[in-house]
């Protein structure tokens, strides 16, 4: 079982993981320490019985302003004489095993995961909202893709996600310009689920989060896979996919359960198995 950190909380309840960024100090910045146990968290939860849906949320105004630039550095090894302090690959190499080992980690996770932004989502913090499967935000909250601003280029798969989410004219908008964009635009162009008042964040995200916890949890998981992988494939291979999908979902308990409970005529139970 995962255990709490200063920076990062987790706890596991009637099949609902939660795991909350807790460094409302630093408005929530991302340091790599709190990367990598985050990418350990949505790699446990895939295997986890326990676990039936992911709730991902911070405390404090803001949800993730980005990555902590005061912290996030580029692991340095020893170098010959007379080599530069940065050399090319470097922050490629960086990215790659940071910002989008975490992302992925959230695409490829096996539970469903629901994000509940309570404010800023700037940067990686915005990508990792979109990478959830399902995204409720706080009235007051807004999305910025800050990169410009820093005069570098998106990255943890943002030029990846925006496109397939909200199309590309929209995307490269966001991504060119920078401005901030509210909760209340980002659902009016279907980046977001769903806006709520901030008082109500916690309890709409947990009402979701409890309807998947009851769910055939293995049904949610292949059908998560083949959405995802829909956005990249042709007809054919999406059709394959289908028909594989429905074949292992046609071996598991719930559908059992759920031929029975049709047929008896009484409420499903699914189990998650």
């Amino acid at each position: 079982m995962m255990t709490d950190t200063d920076d990062l909380l987790y706890s596991c309840e009637d099949g609902i993981a939660r795991i909350t960024l807790n460094r409302p100090d630093a408005a929530n910045a991302l340091t790599p320490d709190q990367r990598n146990h985050l990418i350990e968290l949505f790699e446990a939860a895939s295997g986890d019985l326990n676990v039936r849906v992911v709730v991902l949320t911070a405390n404090g105004k803001h949800f993730c302003t980005g990555a902590d630039l005061r912290v996030s550095r580029i692991p340095e090894s020893p170098r010959p004489e007379g080599a530069p302090e940065r050399s090319m690959g470097d922050v490629g190499r960086n990215i790659k095993r940071g910002a989008q080992r975490l992302v992925s980690s959230i695409l490829d996770c096996e539970k469903p995961v629901i994000c509940a932004v309570n404010g800023t989502a700037a940067g990686i913090g915005a990508h990792i909202a979109l990478a959830c499967d399902l995204i409720i935000a706080a009235d007051s909250s807004r999305f910025i893709e800050v990169f410009v601003r820093r005069g570098i280029t998106p990255d943890g798969g943002g030029a990846y996600l925006l496109p397939r989410m909200i199309g590309l004219p929209k995307a490269k908008e966001l991504i060119f310009l920078g401005d901030d964009l509210s909760a209340t635009d980002a659902e009016r162009i279907g980046l977001i689920n769903k806006v709520v008042p901030a008082a109500d964040l916690a309890s709409a995200a947990t009402e979701w989060a409890a309807r998947l916890a009851n769910g055939p949890t293995k049904a949610v998981s292949l059908a998560k896979w083949l959405l995802n992988r829909s956005l990249d494939s042709d007809r054919k291979a999406a059709f394959e996919d289908e028909a594989w999908a429905q074949e292992l979902a046609s071996q598991t308990e719930d559908f059992k359960e759920g031929v029975a409970a049709f047929i008896e005529r009484r409420e499903v139970q699914f189990r998650g198995w």
